[in-house]
């Protein structure tokens, strides 16, 4: 019984090595016969699929973006102008409420500034009573003046009689001197009485100015009252509100900021190349059209602005120019201070000049041109402006075709199928039996074993680039299959 147990154990293990052998020699017989086919194959050609437009001249308007931020040209602290308790606060005095002009928003204790109104009318009325009194005192002393020239006229006439009845020897020297004594007398008389009026006049001179000085205290006492009362000046926005009812305030304590939602502008940073397209011949600012864009999640607000002014002095560090443009809102418009915005400026136009998108250009301007023989040359090019998607380019080669994309497994020296632009350079038609199609699953295993293979980068990216078009070159796929099958 072991005998048959030990030769059936002997020829599974026979039939077991006869079948490794015989798989061996399959795999090398189709090994040798691949490598066969393959020598006695003519090596053909690979060209790719480009998308291409035409170099034409245009004339391009420029569009420089720059980043900067929302500020108020119109900002006010709202402060209480005298001391006193808060006894009233408006409704929607509160920190982002939109007030109008002339809305009550604030009033102050007006108690004290009342009595001191009181105060100066009554000053005022005093003042003005007196200065009555001195125009009074102006006429009876120029009456008395009157009076008084009268009566020195009367004795000089006297005196005179006294000195012709001497002269006849009918009066006598005592009568004469006594007259003149008497004339004497009543022109010390008159001169007081001139003093009088002079000194009458004068105080009522003091007394206008006693009324003005009355006037303006009662002018500036009911300023101080209608300052209790704190109004909006303009229509606005309000911010930083610090009001409570009750609170007590002294002068200069400040109870919010209104701002001005109309007098917006942006500020924003150019670089020193930039602000010079900016210029003039002069070297003054020009009129440019300014678009600043809010980004509000998916949505992007745009507003319409001017170029206005630049800062007045460059801050330290910084080689450009702080700039300011002006915009278009209204009262309603979506905008605040501080908001961060896109800034786009519309420059001077250039001509005879070509846009081409970014794709299509390395670093340093250099792109790829197709030739007559549908081959790819390189080219440089000077960049004059770097914008959003595309390039303005200058000293191109005008009329040429030039590849859109330029990928990674594209260099000069390359034959490719261009598509895309009308007048650009075209293929011969060409023999598709070389393409086919490949299913989702067995792209996916190719793409993964040229990852997986040792070859250099640029290879690799040339290779992905091919598997990844609709239609596979057959030697491609066969080359990888064979790598496949020398790796298995």
């Amino acid at each position: 019984m072991k005998f048959l147990m030990r030769g059936i154990v002997g020829l599974v293990l026979i039939a077991v090595m006869l079948g490794s052998v015989g798989f061996g020699a399959y795999r090398l017989f189709n090994a040798m016969t691949a490598e066969q086919t393959a020598r006695g194959r003519a090596p053909v050609e690979r060209s790719y699929s480009v998308n291409v437009s035409l170099l034409e001249p245009q004339t391009v308007q420029p569009v420089t973006t720059a980043y900067g931020e929302i500020e108020s040209w119109r900002t006010l602290q709202l402060r209480a102008s005298s001391d006193g308790r808060i006894v009233n606060i408006a409704k929607k005095f509160r920190d982002g409420a939109a007030v109008a002009a002339g809305d009550l928003l604030v009033r102050i204790d007006p108690a004290d500034a009342e009595f001191a109104v009181l105060d100066s009318e009554a000053a005022l009325s005093d003042a003005q009573a007196q200065k009555a009194e001195a125009e009074e005192a102006v006429v009876v002393a120029e009456q008395e003046l009157v009076a008084a020239r009268r009566q020195l006229e009367l004795r000089k006439q006297a005196l005179e009689r006294q000195k012709q009845l001497k002269k006849k020897g009918y009066s006598t020297a005592v009568q004469v001197e006594a007259e003149q004594l008497s004339v004497a007398a009543l022109e010390q008389a008159l001169n007081n009485r001139l003093q009088s009026v002079i000194t009458a006049r004068k105080r009522i001179e003091r007394m206008d100015l006693s009324v003005e000085r009355a006037q303006i205290a009662v002018k500036n006492a009911q300023r101080v009252l209608a300052e209790t009362s704190i109004e909006a000046p303009f229509d606005g926005y309000l911010d930083q509100v610090d009001a409570v009812l009750g609170r007590r305030v002294n002068p200069s304590d400040t109870l919010g900021v209104l701002i001005d939602p109309e007098a917006l502008e942006a500020r924003f940073f150019l670089s020193t190349q930039q602000f010079s397209r900016f210029l003039d011949d002069a070297g003054k600012l020009v009129d440019a059209d300014v678009t600043v864009e809010l980004e509000l999640g998916d949505r992007t607000i745009e507003i319409k602005g001017q170029l206005d002014r630049v800062a007045a002095v460059v801050g330290e560090g910084e080689a450009g120019r702080a700039v300011f443009a002006s915009l278009d809102v209204s009262q309603d418009a979506v905008l605040r201070p501080g908001d961060f915005v896109t800034v786009r400026l519309r420059e001077r136009p250039l001509s005879n000049v070509a846009e081409i998108p970014a794709t299509a250009a390395t670093e340093d301007g250099r792109i790829l041109i197709v030739d007559s023989n549908n081959r790819l040359a390189e080219v440089s090019v000077r960049i004059l402006r770097r914008m959003k998607d595309t390039l303005v380019v200058d000293e191109v080669p005008f009329g040429s075709s030039y590849v859109r994309e330029r990928l990674p497994h594209l260099g000069p020296g390359l034959k490719v199928e261009p598509r895309g632009a009308p007048g650009a350079a075209t293929e011969p038609a060409k023999n598709d039996d070389n393409l086919v199609s490949l299913e989702p699953s067995r792209r996916a295993e190719l793409q993964k074993l040229v990852e997986a293979s040792g070859m250099p980068e640029d290879r690799k990216a040339r290779l992905q680039a091919a598997l990844k078009q609709p239609r596979v070159p057959k030697d491609l796929i066969e080359r990888l299959e064979q790598r496949q099958d020398r790796r298995g």
